[in-house]
């Protein structure tokens, strides 16, 4: 591993990932605004950012020095597979210079790839490509996540649990699911997903987690309000 590689590695560990989204039909969508959201949480103590799309990514990395996990969400007819799915997105957000790099490593034969490869394939060509790029696997379940840390990916995160159709309906954050692959596998786990408390996120990275990723119980305002209001209704 490079020295810049173990240093990013410290920089986030036992910390907190404050993920700055907003989709094209949401309230805050824009760049400067998750820019400013992703300032907020440098301010607040947060020890990385998780952005979505090369303009989120560029306006974000002008005010804020924290690593920055990237994706590209990029929807294909053919395929539910969305997050960074192809190296088309691979290679611009290795052109922006994100930090690490996550993508969809869901079981390839349940939700088919839009480049028609497996993931093994796929990730086989990235790896090769870009030998010192840092990589996160998005998975929903623990075989996934066992098999992403076989095949070369750096960090391992829970981050598509109870999102795949055989994963709906489990209890997030599973912190279960963590503490498991915390024991055996072999790449340092990212929590993420329906983590809303302090006593979560402790939760968390008490199972031993290298980090843990917050989206929506920080950033969309949207969200937040309608939990409030559920609960006096």
């Amino acid at each position: 591993m490079t020295q810049k590689n173990q240093a990013i590695f410290e920089q986030i560990k036992g910390g907190l990932i404050v993920s700055c989204q907003a989709l094209p039909d949401e309230p805050l969508h824009g760049s400067y605004i998750m820019s400013r959201m992703a300032y907020a949480a440098m301010l607040g103590g947060a020890v990385g950012i998780r952005a979505n799309t090369i303009p989120d990514i560029t306006e974000i990395k002008k005010t804020v020095d924290l690593p920055i996990i990237g994706i590209i969400k990029e929807v294909y007819e053919n395929s539910n597979v969305y997050i960074t799915p192809t190296m088309k997105e691979i290679d611009a957000l290795v052109e922006c210079g994100v930090e690490i790099i996550a993508s969809d490593a869901t079981d390839s034969e349940k939700r088919p790839r839009p480049d028609g490869k497996c993931l093994d394939e796929f990730f086989k060509e990235v790896r090769e490509k870009y030998p010192d790029q840092l990589f996160m696997a998005d998975c929903s379940n623990y075989e996934e996540a066992i098999h992403a840390a076989e095949i070369g990916f750096d960090f391992i995160g829970t981050t598509m649990n109870g999102y795949t159709e055989y994963t709906k309906g489990v209890t997030l954050p599973n912190i279960d699911l963590m503490t498991r692959l915390v024991k055996e596998c072999e790449k340092p786990v990212i929590a993420e997903g329906g983590i809303w408390l302090p006593d979560q996120l402790r939760a968390a990275l008490d199972a031993g987690v290298h980090s843990a990723v917050i989206g929506g119980a920080i950033t969309r305002p949207l969200e937040i309000t309608r939990r409030f209001v559920a609960a006096i209704k």
